[in-house]
């Protein structure tokens, strides 16, 4: 696998599926009970944009970069700005926290966040930035094969009812990743019915993703709901005009507080023919 997450960190991918990876975090942090985290493509943790390959692509540059000179007034997007600036606080002016790093400072001490990475040298990153943290455990491992390995998650011998997966794989084998990730989303749910599960996917065309929102609203999900961002037209099959997250099993309201969100996000970062949308394939009423 070529994939590095560094030529790439902070771009407007990122900014979306932080800002509702934060999202849902809160929500789920709202009651006192354990919560599990699992990252199945985890990527180092932590970025630097100012210098190796996030400086090459300048992508930053279009993405956090544009959002923090908005500053746009919005509770989502301000609990993200906020959270990227205590990351820069703690590591440095031009750092990016990647989702472990989020989700390592979201939740408590009483939760538990598994985190994979299948490339070696990613995977040794992660290990060293999160060797002080006892609650996160990283792994050198396949992401998807993980879901078999920690799902139904469980805190001794107790279960754990409440949490989060987060899916985030770099597509290189292009469409046929939607199929690998459906797949292991269909097993993950079996496993943890009443997990929240997000799955990240890059828009080229959006009308090429068709077969994957009919087998995403089949999946056996309380509820499947798709929050987009097109920073510009999807008239292009070369490049990544947008992305997306599926979330299956959405937290109660967090729909209301996403959709203002994307509207501030697509003002912020979207080009001429940008859009933003969030869309029920199923509704849990």
């Amino acid at each position: 696998m070529n994939y590095r997450h560094a030529f790439h960190a902070g771009n407007h991918a990122d900014v979306l599926k932080h800002v509702a990876l934060l999202a849902i975090c809160d929500a789920l942090t709202v009651k006192p009970s354990p919560v599990f985290a699992l990252d199945t493509h985890a990527g180092r943790g932590l970025y630097r944009l100012k210098s190796g390959s996030a400086q090459r692509t300048g992508e930053a540059e279009h993405g956090i970069g544009r959002l923090i000179a908005a500053q746009p007034r919005n509770a989502a997007v301000a609990r993200y700005l906020k959270a990227v600036q205590a990351c820069r606080a703690a590591q440095g002016h031009d750092a990016y926290p990647g989702s472990p790093w989020l989700l390592a400072h979201a939740l408590r001490e009483q939760d538990r966040i598994v985190c994979c990475e299948l490339q070696p040298i990613e995977a040794a990153a992660l290990k060293s930035n999160f060797a002080g943290d006892s609650r996160v455990a990283a792994h050198e491992s396949d992401g998807y094969a993980a879901m078999k390995a920690f799902l139904p998650p469980k805190s001794g011998a107790q279960k754990i009812g409440r949490g989060l997966v987060l899916i985030d794989p770099p597509y290189e084998a292009q469409l046929n990743e939607f199929d690998a990730a459906v797949a292991a989303l269909r097993e993950g749910l079996q496993r943890w019915p009443e997990g929240v599960f997000a799955l990240w996917y890059p828009i080229k065309l959006r009308r090429a993703l068709r077969p994957f929102y009919r087998k995403a609203a089949n999946l056996p999900a309380k509820s499947a709901l798709v929050a987009e961002l097109l920073v510009r037209a999807d008239d292009s099959p070369l490049r990544m005009n947008g992305s997306g997250l599926l979330l299956l099993n959405a937290p109660w309201k967090l729909d209301a507080a996403l959709e203002p969100a994307l509207g501030v996000l697509l003002k912020a970062l979207g080009d001429d023919g940008g859009s933003a949308q969030l869309e029920w394939l199923r509704s849990a009423l």
